[in-house]
């Protein structure tokens, strides 16, 4: 269904607005709560990995569904699902890359090379193409990754809405809980993931 371009640039809009607002008001006093109260439980790290399999799921499924077209398959409805949503994370996580650098953001914990963090130093801002890992936490990569993923199930296969949600959100609660990445981040990679998906599907089932 076509979605009129206003709705896509008041989306945008509350987005910044969250982002903005999160960034100002609530990302250094959740990241120290969350470094305070729920450090050290192994729960929420696991959480945080239900990413690994659609990060590396994408790419495969796109080089079988290439394999497959030039063995002569045709995809119908659930192979262009398939098709979509592996296309949906795979420009996700590009795009995530691409922005990581370009924002410059440190990190709420120090992991990488003593890199600087508002957990251990109070570092807390941008710095614009910046370079090194330690400066890549917006937006998060996690949530880019699986809002893709989620959006494009959640408008191919709208039964199952409640499963791609509750994915996404229980990677969000294990990135919260482990400290791994700000509100901010994780609001942002939200966003990111969902344009991705919608572009992507906008490609590929233009009515």
């Amino acid at each position: 269904m076509y979605e009129p371009k206003h709705n896509h640039l008041r989306a945008l809009f509350l987005c910044l607005v969250a982002v903005a607002l999160a960034i100002l008001f609530v990302d250094r006093p959740a990241s120290t709560w969350s470094h305070a109260h729920l450090q050290g439980i192994a729960f929420f790290d696991e959480l945080t990995h239900i990413v690994d399999v659609v990060r590396w799921a994408a790419p495969a499924g796109l080089l079988l569904a290439g394999v497959a077209v030039c063995a002569g398959w045709r995809p119908g409805s659930k192979g262009m699902t398939l098709i979509a949503t592996c296309l949906s994370v795979a420009t996700a996580y590009e795009a995530k890359e691409c922005l990581k650098r370009a924002f410059g953001r440190t990190w709420p914990e120090t992991w990488v090379a003593k890199n600087p963090s508002w957990i251990h130093d109070g570092a807390f801002g941008f710095h614009p193409f910046h370079g090194q890992e330690g400066w890549f936490s917006f937006p998060s990569g996690h949530m880019t990754v699986m809002a893709a993923m989620a959006a494009a199930l959640w408008s191919r296969v709208p039964s199952l809405r409640w499963a791609w949600v509750t994915l996404a959100g229980l990677v969000a609660l294990g990135l919260y809980g482990c400290d791994y990445h700000f509100v901010g981040d994780m609001l942002a990679g939200t966003f990111l993931g969902i344009a991705s998906a919608k572009g992507v599907l906008a490609l590929l089932f233009r009515k």
